[in-house]
């Protein structure tokens, strides 16, 4: 398992696919570590400190569309950059408000950044997009008493 952000992943091999299982201790690391993963799925070695940060803002209509919007963003960009986006921070994640009621009424909201490596410089794969076929976004519970409380995610991207 690789370490991103505070986040973990690990490639899983899929059916004519590619999928990425996070986990992280809040909702921004494990975003910015199936980001990670989708750069990892992407190509074997990335170089250190080549290419420049860049930053990027995604809003969506639940936390699963935030997700999902979040990684189509990041290959459409990779796509229009010719960059492959690596080393994503997701800086704030925000939820939609509540009124009196709890009552839910806007949008989610992600601002995060990442280093752009010109494709020239990788070997890079093609992962031609992200989908919601088996996609999971939920929270892990502390049902052992461990302390082991935070957010995993499971993600296809079709290859």
């Amino acid at each position: 398992m690789t370490r991103a952000q505070g986040g973990r992943f690990e490639l899983r091999d899929h059916t004519a696919d590619v999928a990425v299982a996070a986990s992280g201790d809040a909702l921004e690391s494990v975003f910015a570590a199936v980001a990670d993963g989708l750069a990892a799925a992407s190509c074997d070695e990335i170089p250190a400190e080549s290419g420049a940060r860049f930053s990027l803002s995604v809003t969506a209509e639940n936390r699963e569309a935030l997700l999902f919007d979040y990684l189509d963003e990041l290959i459409y960009l990779r796509d229009v950059r010719a960059e492959l986006p690596v080393d994503h921070r997701v800086e704030t994640i925000a939820g939609p408000e509540r009124d009196g009621e709890g009552d839910e009424s806007g949008d989610w909201h992600l601002e995060a950044s990442a280093r752009g490596v010109p494709l020239a410089a990788v070997d890079a794969r093609e992962i031609k997009a992200v989908t919601y076929s088996e996609m999971r976004l939920e929270r892990r519970g502390d049902e052992t008493g461990s302390g082991d409380e935070g957010w995993e995610a499971y993600v296809v991207f079709d290859v």
